[in-house]
């Protein structure tokens, strides 16, 4: 699924940290997957990439294709802009949502749709693709839609 940008330019562009953890991670948005990191030793799934295992300290867990699909756990109407940039742009919706194909890890996002909508907990989304392809670097986020 992709959409056109939701976020306005003038944001810091997301990239890998220097240590390339997370490169999988931004490589497969911009491919239009969601991977996450699931270990080959005990099969702990993670989130926020690593470099070792969360439960049983193996390195170098995998990177697994998952559904961009998930339920909303916790989630914030924004009022305050955090950034310049998003001075116009309030109020927003943003949402944790739990994966349960991936051993319930959480990730947050924007939910999209209207601002002022009725936000569940346990709400049923499903991942849209951003992606910004003039960008330098070029870069894809992750946004949510109720299902």
């Amino acid at each position: 699924m992709s959409s056109a940008a939701y976020l306005p330019t003038g944001l810091p562009i997301p990239v890998p940290e220097s240590d390339g953890i997370s490169a999988p991670y931004w490589a497969g948005l911009r491919e239009g997957r969601l991977l996450v990191q699931r270990c080959t030793q005990c099969g702990a799934w993670q989130f926020a990439p690593e470099c070792i295992c969360h439960r049983c300290h193996a390195f170098d867990p995998a990177w697994v294709e998952v559904r961009p699909q998930g339920r909303i756990y916790s989630w914030e109407r924004v009022w305050h802009p955090v950034h310049p940039a998003l001075k116009d742009r309030c109020p927003y919706v943003a949402v944790l949502v739990e994966l349960p194909q991936a051993g319930n890890v959480r990730m947050v996002g924007n939910l999209l749709g209207d601002p002022l909508q009725e936000v569940r907990i346990g709400a049923e989304v499903n991942g849209v693709f951003e992606h910004h392809a003039d960008a330098a670097p070029p870069f894809s986020l992750l946004q949510w839609r109720c299902a």
